[in-house]
């Protein structure tokens, strides 16, 4: 039994006979102007007839089509055989069927749902509005007119009708098979995300209250809610296929609302090392660098402008920031543009702006990536990790730093400028994997120890990358991710000339831990928070 396979290469459909209704007015009226312009019927209902109306368009009703009135406030309208009988009829098979019982072929479907994503996470929403917000008859004519894209095309967002127009100009007034398909396609996926949405939100619906509707953090059912942004060269290796995908919504200021403006494509290591990059930086309101290798940063700093923050940042570990991705959190001039592409091997560069400058001198190394990224303040609420044929889901650490709440458990007080460094490094130390160890003194990582089943190690490895780097580590303080289990890890960095110390705090051996610190004459201060990263 041969089956057929369909190519999106047949034959492109003339449309005669438009239906049209939409939530989002957007480019409504252009489009049904053009459409009238090549002579094509249009069909539509309630507010979406009436929009066109207004506009002086000449437009029938789908109750005159179906010669049913709509009912119920407006909830059963399409749902009715002329409909989805016009969607879904095959040239050629149906049609005989189709002229008994006076069903008129309906050769596009431009629609977009209501907009139940929108409503759910309006503050203070109630319960009734959210499932008003629910469409039915929407769905179920998406799904009959892309089941149907052989014959019909369907539209689901403004940003489709451009290139929709276009084609029909260009084929006198029909639409390829290959369009056809590819807003098929986008059809079934916008049903699926619709769904999804529908799904998660309501079964995180725990209460209803007056003020609003009360959720868990946690739906019973998880559907996430991404488009594809690009396909990757490979994943982390080359025998592994990659992908991007972004929120329907992004947070502002986070990597996803990044706009690449030139250089290679980007990896997905790239985009990985990138994220740990941007978060990092980000989290300092001062002119700072971050400079990330393997999703670790090997040199951070804090400066003037970005010019001497990438100094100090650099020196940190300059054969680690060899092939790294730099991030800063202000406009990359160009004297600094300069230095680091002189310099040094670079795979991306990022930066809320670039002045001409920087962005010409860029333009001599053309596979370097330069992306940029808005700097909002938004961050995402949730993180999820695939484990085998499960996810892991937990709230984001979007703990931040105050200066005022740390606990000073050693005799000797930090003094205000170890204090100060004491907060640069612990907001490092969130950015590295654990065990993490970080070593810093003015506002400049002195070294990093990452990534070790022993965090003593980790201590050790962070004065060996100061003295191959050839800095000075007395002096200087150390952060740590998660508390010392043992007092080794404090003498190991004692030895080293560590002054002062920042950590969470919450090991049984905390006393013989602030004893150590005590009789090596080093401040010691708990935030009560950890900061592991996996």
């Amino acid at each position: 039994m041969s089956s057929k396979v369909f190519s999106p290469s047949g034959d492109a459909v003339t449309v005669r006979r438009a239906l049209i209704s939409v939530s989002d007015k957007t480019g409504l009226v252009d489009l049904a102007r053009s459409l009238a312009q090549m002579n094509v019927e249009l069909l539509s209902t309630g507010g979406t007839a009436k929009a066109l109306r207004d506009a002086g368009l000449a437009v029938k009703d789908v109750s005159e089509v179906t010669g049913f009135p709509e009912i119920m406030d407006g909830r059963v309208k399409t749902l009715h055989p002329k409909v989805h009988g016009g969607l879904l009829g095959r040239a050629g098979q149906d049609d005989a069927v189709m002229q008994s019982l006076g069903i008129e072929a309906i050769d596009l479907l431009v629609l977009n749902l209501y907009p139940f994503e929108s409503v759910s996470v309006r503050p203070g929403v109630q319960f009734d509005e959210l499932v008003e917000n629910i469409d039915i008859g929407g769905p179920a004519m998406l799904r009959s007119a892309a089941k149907n894209f052989a014959r019909v095309t369907v539209a689901t967002a403004p940003e489709q009708y451009a290139a929709l127009i276009e084609e029909m100009k260009n084929h006198a007034g029909a639409v390829s098979a290959n369009l056809r398909w590819k807003f098929a396609v986008a059809a079934f996926a916008r049903v699926a995300q619709y769904d999804a949405a529908i799904s998660s939100t309501l079964s995180s619906i725990t209460d209803c209250t007056e003020e609003g509707i009360c959720r868990s953090v946690f739906p019973q059912s998880n559907h996430g809610d991404f488009e594809k942004v690009m396909d990757l060269r490979y994943g982390e290796n080359p025998h592994q296929q990659g992908a991007f995908y972004r929120d329907l919504y992004p947070v502002a200021g986070t990597l996803a609302t990044f706009s690449q403006l030139q250089g290679k494509e980007l990896s997905y290591n790239n985009l990985a090392d990138a994220d740990a990059a941007w978060e990092c930086v980000r989290s300092f309101d001062a002119p700072a660098c971050v400079i990330v290798k393997h999703a670790n940063p090997c040199g951070v700093a804090v400066g003037v402008a970005c010019g001497d923050a990438y100094e100090l940042a650099y020196a940190t570990d300059p054969t680690s920031a060899f092939g790294g991705i730099l991030a800063f959190n202000t406009e990359l001039d160009g004297a600094t543009c300069k230095a680091i592409l002189d310099r040094q091997f670079v795979e991306v560069l990022i930066a809320p702006a670039y002045s001409e400058e920087a962005l010409a001198y860029a333009r001599k190394k053309a596979n370097v990536r330069v992306l940029q990224i808005p700097l909002g303040h938004g961050r995402n609420m949730m993180d999820v990790k695939r484990v085998g044929s499960g996810l892991l889901m937990q709230t984001a650490d979007n703990h931040a730093i105050d200066a005022d709440a740390l606990k000073v458990v050693s005799t000797l007080a930090p003094t205000e400028a170890q204090r100060r460094d004491l907060v640069f490094a612990w907001r490092v130390a969130k950015y590295v994997k654990s065990n993490a160890i970080v070593y810093a003194k003015d506002n400049r990582t002195i070294g990093i120890g990452a990534g070790q089943m022993s965090r003593v190690i980790s201590a050790k490895i962070a004065g060996l990358k100061a003295e191959e780097a050839g800095l000075s580590v007395p002096g200087s303080v150390m952060a740590s991710d998660a508390f010392f289990p043992f007092r080794d890890g404090i003498d190991a960095a004692a030895a080293a000339g560590i002054k002062a110390v920042i950590q969470p705090g919450g090991s049984m051996r905390d006393e013989e831990v602030i004893a150590a610190a005590n009789e090596h004459g080093m401040a010691m201060v708990f935030t009560g928070i950890r900061h592991f990263r996996h």
